[in-house]
């Protein structure tokens, strides 16, 4: 069997657990949203805080890797934001959740596949690929609803606030910190997030499956098209193309294109609720995106990883 697909079954198996459990309320529907919110303010802070501050940057091509985060995120970006002014037609609420379907990535899937197929070594250097990625990301995210938004963030000080209130974005910085200082971590606090770390990704998963919405599928067909389009098309090209300009190759090029070709992130949706955006939007593009990935993912990979 394909090792890819070896590594995508897990996931799928985790996400279709999730989405069998929500749908038999084996548990009680209030301990999902417990489930989300401990996992995307706790376990996965800790994982991050421990893979990053562990490993030393300096051992790392992480300027590259830097380099194409960036240059992949920011054209993505200008696609979507060119296109909806080109078209004029969708609703500064509806153009945010095309948005973040375009930028965003699932984190759960795709550290979960960098670690199946590549061991601990995948795990860091998608740790490291995902520390820049989530930093850039949400920065851009935050800014589209600063400027689309119908709770429009007015002043610098409320942008910053609702940037650096993340706190994924908070455990990348302490990770890089405790990282670049050469500081590392403590021994004890180093088991504990371990620990912590280790429940990040089956529960992230299994709460990804509980938040898929099957009957949103049928609706918002454009931003689901051109969310999609840009995700799984624009983003791994973009990628195939930046790694053979910088002559990268082996597992650097691999989990680039890992991280770049999975689908949005349900974080997406949380953001949408809280600044209000089109939630109804968001949830149909992250259900479509989340069962399309495991038809497309194989492909790419089949494509352009050795």
């Amino acid at each position: 069997m394909n090792p890819f697909i070896q590594a995508l079954i897990p996931v799928i198996v985790l996400i279709v657990l999730g989405i069998g459990l929500k749908r038999t309320q084996f548990l009680n529907p209030r301990a999902w949203a417990g489930m989300e919110k401990l996992t995307y303010y706790f376990l996965f802070p800790a994982l991050l805080i421990h893979s990053l501050g562990n490993q030393s940057l300096s051992g790392s091509d992480w300027k590259t890797i830097l380099a194409i985060v960036i240059a992949t995120v920011f054209l993505s970006a200008s696609i979507l934001i060119f296109w909806n002014a080109w078209i004029k037609t969708t609703e500064g609420s509806t153009f945010t959740s095309i948005f973040q379907g375009g930028v965003r990535f699932n984190t759960y899937i795709a550290l979960s596949i960098a670690l199946s197929l590549y061991g601990q070594a995948g795990l860091d250097l998608s740790s490291i690929a995902a520390g820049f990625m989530i930093v850039v990301i949400n920065i851009l995210c935050i800014g589209v609803f600063a400027l689309y938004g119908p709770l429009q963030i007015k002043g610098i000080k409320p942008l910053f606030r609702e940037i650096f209130a993340n706190p994924l974005i908070i455990a990348c910085v302490i990770g890089w910190v405790l990282s670049l200082s050469g500081l590392g971590l403590p021994i004890l606090l180093n088991n504990s997030l371990e620990i912590l770390g280790r429940a990040a990704l089956p529960l992230g998963l299994l709460a990804v499956g509980a938040s898929l919405n099957l009957n949103a599928l049928f609706g918002q067909t454009h931003a689901i098209i051109t969310s999609s389009i840009t995700q799984f098309l624009v983003k791994p090209v973009t990628v195939i193309i930046l790694v053979n300009y910088f002559e990268l190759d082996g597992l650097v090029a691999s989990i680039l294109l890992i991280m770049f070709m999975v689908p949005t992130a349900p974080s997406g949706y949380i953001l949408a609720r809280q600044l209000g955006g089109d939630t109804e939007t968001m949830s149909s593009i992250i259900t479509f995106q989340t069962l399309l990935a495991f038809f497309v993912m194989p492909l790419i990979a089949w494509i352009a990883i050795d």
